[in-house]
């Protein structure tokens, strides 16, 4: 004997959901792989980007074009007429206060360095000490010094007093 559905159980049937088995949920996966497979565009070609060529300055064309810097004439007169040793390419000098001549043929200078902070703007004050070579003995305390690098002359030297620039008073 048949048994029949009222209008109401009718509609619940309807709206619940059906469940299916797993190799028909499979089915509809692989299906909609498929279709995004297919829908999916292919990216356009890209078109080739043409190379632009830069022009090199000469070394004539790239000296005018750098600002040049004014100086006084009575600042470039003075400089003109002070004689200054010629240094050695390719070694670095330096200039410092003799702080001790304590020892035999050897100075020592400070070399004061002045910076302004990074970060913050102080002013820095450091300062390094170098034991310098003087042959002579000539430079004493107080005096300003240029110096050279040089060999290492011993265990602490490696720089040589290039010229005393000024005396002590």
């Amino acid at each position: 004997m048949a048994t029949k559905k009222t209008e109401t159980e009718k509609a619940a049937a309807k709206k619940a959901p059906v469940k299916k088995s797993a190799p028909a949920k499979k089915a509809t996966a692989a299906k909609k792989t498929v279709a995004k497979k297919t829908v999916a565009k292919k990216p356009a070609a890209k078109k080739p980007v043409a190379k632009k060529t830069v022009k090199k300055a000469t070394a004539a064309e790239a000296a005018a074009a750098k600002p040049v810097k004014k100086v006084s004439a009575a600042r470039a007169k003075a400089k003109a007429e002070r004689p200054v040793p010629a240094g050695i390419p390719g070694r670095k000098e330096r200039r410092g206060v003799v702080v001790s001549d304590a020892m035999d043929k050897t100075i020592v200078i400070r070399i004061d360095a002045v910076r302004k902070h990074d970060r913050y703007g102080k002013v820095v004050r450091r300062s390094s000490k170098l034991h310098v070579h003087d042959e002579q003995n000539s430079a004493g305390v107080g005096d300003l010094v240029r110096v050279v690098e040089t060999r290492p002359l011993s265990a602490s030297k490696r720089w040589r007093l290039l010229e005393i620039l000024e005396k002590a008073k």
